[in-house]
């Protein structure tokens, strides 16, 4: 295995980053996509409503994290950012208070989004698992509901992550040591040298090594039919059997997609025996996390990584992890 790093000039700007066309969203549910313009030019900052106190903007916190990037991943050519947003929160000018609201005039409607995950590519960083070209991707996710916003200012919170992109679906691939669930700052300094520390700790050869062994260990159709009836059954089990356990937060839903792509899918389905190596199920998992709502994406993301790599210590014969295909 090795890493190509294909060498290019630097942009200055994040809006003349070279764009990369992407087949389909990173996440779907109900979000939707929009642009780094649109969130500085038509969408309010929420402040804390007991001191007035300003967040941390979506668009400032997209921009702090492209800043440490570029400090650690230097020389590198950068994507623009794909940002998808769900939960508008909509308002009004103050001189529409008494306006019905079919007679706002658009410059009258205030919004901001209450959720919101972007990801920056970073193409020339690439590595090729079973035939899937994968790039070096970093991003975020923003949810203003995780804050109380009818407080004083306090350390606000942010998730990040540092993983890659599999270009054949457009999942996420993140493992727990590129993944941060909860990073605090109160000012753009603090979370962005935060930031810098996590992608500089990032063991990128490691992850990539954990992810090509997947696909020399396969399922046969009984195993796989056997961890999905298993996986099924995780949520309803007694406390202490469950701790013992790999965890799993997939629901029944996306389980579901998982068992229906598993005959359907075209790039990760079964091959005509049935069997399935565990790179295709691994990207099962992380297609059918797509749907998960945005404060949730990332965390079910680094639980596919981490489950995948605990069937395959199950079938390397670690009876800690056996349960699923018992």
């Amino acid at each position: 295995m090795e890493l190509q790093v294909v060498n290019s000039s630097r942009s200055n700007m994040i809006e003349e980053i070279t764009p990369t066309q992407n087949k389909s969203p990173f996440i779907e549910s109900n979000t939707k996509e929009i642009n780094l313009s649109h969130l500085k030019r038509d969408c309010t900052i929420p402040v804390f409503a007991k001191d007035n106190e300003i967040t941390i903007s979506h668009q400032d916190f997209i921009e702090g994290v492209h800043q440490s990037a570029r400090g650690v991943f230097s020389h590198q050519e950068f994507s623009i950012p794909s940002i998808r947003v769900s939960h508008i929160i909509k308002g009004r000018t103050p001189e529409a208070i008494r306006k019905p609201a079919n007679e706002l005039l658009p410059h009258e409607k205030t919004i901001y989004y209450e959720r919101m995950a972007f990801t920056i590519d970073i193409p020339t960083i690439q590595e090729s698992i079973s035939g899937n070209t994968l790039s070096l991707s970093v991003g975020g996710v923003r949810a203003y509901n995780q804050e109380n916003l009818y407080s004083k200012k306090s350390l606000e919170k942010f998730k990040v992550f540092v993983g890659f992109k599999n270009w054949v679906c457009t999942n996420l691939c993140i493992s727990t040591d590129g993944f941060s669930g909860e990073i605090r700052a109160s000012n753009m300094d603090e979370l962005q040298n935060k930031v810098f520390k996590l992608l500089s700790s990032y063991s990128m050869e490691m992850h990539l090594e954990q992810m090509s062994t997947l696909e020399e260990q396969f399922l046969t159709e009984t195993q796989f039919a056997q961890l999905l009836g298993k996986a099924r059954l995780y949520n309803h089990l007694p406390k202490k059997l469950k701790n013992n356990l790999p965890d799993l937060i997939f629901n029944d839903g996306q389980l579901n997609k998982v068992a229906r792509d598993y005959y359907e899918d075209e790039s990760f389905c079964k091959d005509e025996e049935g069997n399935i190596n565990l790179w295709n199920v691994y990207n099962l998992f992380t297609g059918a996390n797509k749907s998960s709502y945005i404060d949730s994406f990332l965390e079910r993301n680094v639980n596919a990584h981490n489950f995948t790599n605990s069937i395959s210590e199950a079938l390397k014969g670690n009876s800690s992890y056996h349960w699923f295909l018992s």
